[in-house]
């Protein structure tokens, strides 16, 4: 359940056309229901507008198949599996495709030798927000799929720019006008890690770095890009995980206020 839900809720109960009963119903799951090995936390999106998603690596796949089930069954946001692999897709789309319509399955980073992907189910209706996802190379590209899948779920479709890495600096040069016009832009990229810098001062827009794990020897697998990042001399770059574009696209949600925060206000004020 999200916020637009609980608040659509309790205006049904006050106009009178869902009854007391059917509201304790409907928020009986909240905060979290327990189903055993899976504690599944509903009350999620109302405190931070973001609902629980799940990461499939290491989990079982009864654990998995619960959780994506309860999710599902309950009203809300995306219900986002990241990081499954082909066999956990092929699972998922087989179980869950046909009642609550079909998936969309994107590439993501390579997880434990072989390829993951991301899975959405329900996506929120696209929204007029401007953001970019740059990726400095194609090596680079799984990982700002998987971003862009991410900020897609929630309604925002990026745009994108593919390989405009600093190795021929014109090509991003080329796109100061789409940076300087973005809500917020994404940068991934690996070897030097570079590009993050660039971006940083091309656009007055929070910037997102993802270091990736692309690159030859002395890119020690994304931590030569993630400490260069880190060490940006472009003021205010966030930066997250090596190779985490989920947590890029949670970080730029969180950064425009696109996800739903319609939140009550704390502490109250005096009234007269």
């Amino acid at each position: 359940m999200d916020a637009a839900t609980l608040r659509q809720l309790l205006e049904s109960v006050r106009d009178g056309s869902v009854d007391t009963d059917e509201a304790l119903a409907a928020i009986a799951h909240l905060p979290f229901v327990d189903l055993g090995s899976v504690r599944l936390d509903h009350h999620r999106a109302v405190r931070t507008g973001m609902p629980e998603s799940v990461y499939a690596p290491g989990k079982s796949t009864d654990d998995l198949c619960t959780a994506v089930q309860g999710l599902l069954e309950a009203p809300g946001g995306p219900v986002l599996v990241s990081r499954a692999t082909p066999s956990q897709v092929e699972l998922l789309t087989a179980r869950f495709g046909g009642t609550h319509g079909e998936p969309t399955v994107t590439r993501g980073p390579l997880q434990g030798g072989g390829p993951s992907f991301t899975v959405v189910w329900r996506p929120r209706p696209i929204r007029e927000v401007a953001v970019v996802v740059a990726a400095a190379g194609t090596s680079d590209l799984a990982v700002a799929d998987e971003c862009a899948a991410v900020l897609a779920a929630h309604g925002v479709q990026p745009a994108r720019l593919n390989d405009v890495g600093v190795a021929g600096i014109h090509r991003i040069l080329g796109e100061t006008a789409a940076l300087q016009a973005a809500h917020a832009v994404v940068a991934v990229a690996g070897m030097e890690g570079a590009l993050a810098s660039v971006i940083g001062g091309l656009t007055s827009a929070p910037v997102v770095a993802v270091p990736t794990s692309a690159g030859y020897g002395a890119s020690l697998e994304g931590v030569t890009a993630l400490l260069a990042m880190l060490a940006s001399c472009a003021p205010g770059v966030n930066v997250v995980g090596i190779d985490n574009g989920f947590g890029a696209a949670c970080s730029v949600l969180r950064h425009i206020g696109v996800v739903e925060r319609d939140r009550p206000a704390v502490g109250g004020g005096v009234s007269s």
